[in-house]
């Protein structure tokens, strides 16, 4: 029986054929995108006429890939693959995107110092002080929490004559200083501005969004006792907690730990004054049971249980006459709370 020969060059043609259709079949890394939307929603549009028409509208967080670019205008491509125009300044570049991506991560492990609620449109900024990139704008009333505080330089123009500043126990004269505060909140997508998803379009997914705002912005959401008290104390309170809560006949109440200071932002501690709050169930009130202050501590305040259940609270502090920081822990049973020195003896009430 004859036997048919196969050309040598068969094999190294299917060789070079199998690898020619793996690599055009070959799973493809998804290309990253150049930006992100930096604003609640954006319209993508047509063209840069007058006369144009709403393609999309794509919100916080979304990608984009750039085509083309006109001056303040750039042409994107978004994942759903609508092409039109979009002004640069709804954009955030993706190295700003990625390094709020991690403040968000390291937020989540950052106790909250206060809760509280922006009183005007507020820029959220990656960077304490007002010349940082900007990330997001909050809306009036947006509900924030606080996880930190830093004190920046004013910028010069916004300066007042050493005579019109507010006296600051321990600040020494130089420029006007502001406070910025750490704050994370849970922003919803405004619904579809432009029309193009259709009348009834509804809001976008919650997003979170965390960056520094400026402090002057925020007004931190006391509750009551902590309210009145501070007022007429003349405390201007930086962050609270709730210690615990005790029983009584119309129900639970809290017990408050505030922290805070006098006089005006831009201070270099973030606290130096503290107060314990109790609820009395003779009295039927609240009364104050505890007292420190002329001390410089930091953020965070943590809030925990001692062993025996007790509430307990710790901070750093600068320590008195000395360079450095020391901690300092406080307890409280019922409503006497004591500082517990490292040799475990306790202060007395002041």
């Amino acid at each position: 029986m004859k036997k048919y020969l196969q050309p040598r060059w068969v094999i190294p043609v299917v060789v070079v054929a199998l690898l020619g259709a793996y690599w055009f079949l070959r799973p493809r890394p998804a290309p990253e995108p150049d930006a992100y939307v930096s604003e609640r929603t954006a319209t993508v549009w047509s063209s840069l006429a007058q006369v144009r028409q709403p393609l999309a509208t794509i919100r916080y967080g979304d990608p984009v890939f750039f085509l083309e670019r006109r001056g303040e205008n750039v042409r994107v491509r978004t994942r759903d693959h609508i092409e039109g125009w979009i002004t640069a300044d709804r954009l955030m570049d993706a190295a700003l995107w990625q390094r709020g991506r991690l403040l968000i991560a390291d937020s989540v492990k950052m106790p909250v110092q206060a809760l509280g609620h922006t009183k005007v449109p507020s820029n959220v900024r990656l960077d304490p002080g007002r010349t940082t990139p900007r990330v997001f704008q909050f809306t009036r009333g947006v509900a924030v929490e606080v996880l930190a505080r830093v004190a920046t330089d004013a910028p010069p123009s916004d300066e007042k004559p050493a005579a019109a500043e507010s006296s600051s126990a321990g600040q020494p004269a130089g420029p006007k200083r502001e406070d910025w505060l750490l704050v994370r909140a849970s922003v919803v997508p405004a619904a579809d501005p432009s029309g193009a998803a259709g009348p009834n379009a509804p809001p976008g997914p919650p997003v979170t969004v965390v960056g520094w705002v400026r402090g002057q912005f925020v007004a931190l959401d006391l509750p009551q006792p902590i309210r009145d008290y501070a007022s007429s104390s003349g405390l201007r309170v930086t962050a609270f907690f709730e210690l615990n809560r005790v029983p009584d006949a119309i129900g639970e109440k809290p017990q408050y730990l505030a922290v805070g200071t006098r006089g005006g932002e831009g201070q270099t501690c973030d606290f130096t004054l503290l107060r314990v709050y109790t609820w009395g169930t003779v009295r039927q009130r609240y009364e104050t049971a505890y007292i420190e202050s002329d001390f410089c501590g930091f953020f965070p305040v943590r809030i925990g249980k001692a062993p025996n259940g007790d509430p307990e609270f710790h901070f750093t502090a600068l320590i008195p006459r000395k360079t450095g920081r020391e901690e300092r822990l406080y307890r409280m049973r019922q409503t006497v709370v004591r500082r517990i020195r490292e040799d475990k003896k306790p202060l007395a009430r002041r």
